[in-house]
């Protein structure tokens, strides 16, 4: 008959296996592999310990045993496993992602996991697995803009320094516009979200006209002033400059932040501003509209509250922008800018680089 080995624990050995076996946030393996140990230095046999915590006595046969070889560290650590031979060699594997990132099939500008499986010969599931691994999803694309401005730095640098630090005595204003916003009403009537079934809309609408939003945002208490017009003309944006100057203290400088648009720069508006020596006009680098924290404010309204809006009439969107602007003024939070202009320089200066190094290639 074989006889167990007899396990001999010093008061150290057995403090440390106690609170392995009181552990509740080690895996049970490893607790149940304390308990075999601490019952068998009692002396029980295995067949007894088997009983006890209810697993097979080959079980408690080898984390005695492997205690008995390798004390603790046994029973905390598994011992390297083999593990299943790969479906697939690690050339295909290359392949695939070679295929994936630097290749387009010929009839598409990017791979599907049909596509690719069938030119590599292996399964749909295979090239998942494979693109899953190595982070790949040909079937997502981002977008991107570089600014090509000359003087790109000093544009930032004057805007970002409005934001983090604003002048004293002045107010600082974040304006754009959101032009074309249309009135839209759905043909049938929409279906009210439920229990295990969101709202529903149907696909296709009547057109009642468009409106053009007017915005400008108080970067240091988030208030919002807006006007909404038919058209987006060097007119319409003269109106609303006088319509800041004539909303804010006239004992403050006025610093009004705008993008490059034509009508911002047409002749009569520069002439009103030489007239009027407190408002000061900062323009956003090309192409980098994000840099207007206005933006975020717009983006908020066309998803709260238009983009899911029914309006029969031009005056029904008119009316629902405004009564957006006015719950937003009646608690309004500041938008915090936190990016350095260093550090954006410095993501630019990356991206500069690194697509000037694909263009050569």
């Amino acid at each position: 008959m074989r006889i167990a080995r007899k396990i001999e624990l010093t008061s150290e050995q057995r403090q440390q296996l106690e609170a392995l076996a009181r552990s509740r946030s080690l895996p049970l393996r490893v607790v149940e592999r304390a308990k075999i140990v601490l019952l068998a230095a009692e002396g029980w046999r295995n067949d007894q310990i088997a009983s006890r915590l209810s697993m097979s006595r080959f079980k408690v046969s080898r984390w005695r045993e492997r205690y008995a070889r390798h004390g603790l560290a046994g029973i905390e650590k598994d011992a390297p496993r083999s593990g299943r031979t790969p479906a697939i060699g690690p050339e295909t594997v290359e392949r695939i992602v070679h295929l994936t990132t630097q290749e387009n099939p010929r009839n598409a500008t990017h791979w599907s996991t049909r596509s690719m499986a069938a030119a590599t010969g292996v399964s749909a599931s295979t090239v998942r697995r494979v693109w899953r691994a190595h982070g790949l999803k040909p079937h997502r694309i981002k977008t991107f803009k570089i600014s090509n401005d000359p003087a790109f730095a000093e544009k930032l640098k004057e805007i970002v320094g409005l934001y983090l630090n604003p002048p004293e005595h002045a107010v600082v204003l974040s304006t754009d516009e959101k032009s074309q916003i249309q009135a839209l009403d759905r043909t049938q009537p929409s279906l009210p979200l439920k229990p295990g079934r969101p709202q529903t809309v149907t696909h296709d609408y009547k057109r009642n006209g468009t409106t053009t939003l007017f915005a400008a945002l108080n970067i240091l208490d988030g208030q919002v002033l807006g006007m909404c017009k038919k058209r987006h003309t060097h007119r319409e944006w003269l109106r609303f400059l006088k319509l800041l100057d004539a909303e804010t203290p006239p004992e403050l400088e006025l610093h009004v932040i705008a993008d490059n648009y034509a009508t911002h720069k047409h002749p009569k508006a520069r002439r009103w501003l030489r007239r009027h020596s407190r408002v000061h006009m900062h323009f956003t680098p090309t192409g980098a509209s994000w840099l207007n924290m206005v933006e975020r404010f717009l983006r908020d309204l066309s998803v709260k509250r238009i983009r899911r809006g029914v309006f029969h009439s031009v005056r029904e969107l008119t009316a629902a922008i405004h009564s957006y602007i006015a719950s937003h003024n009646q608690n309004p939070k500041p938008f915090i800018w936190t990016a350095k202009a260093s550090d954006i320089l410095e993501k630019v200066k990356r991206a500069q680089a690194t697509l000037h190094k694909l263009q050569s290639v």
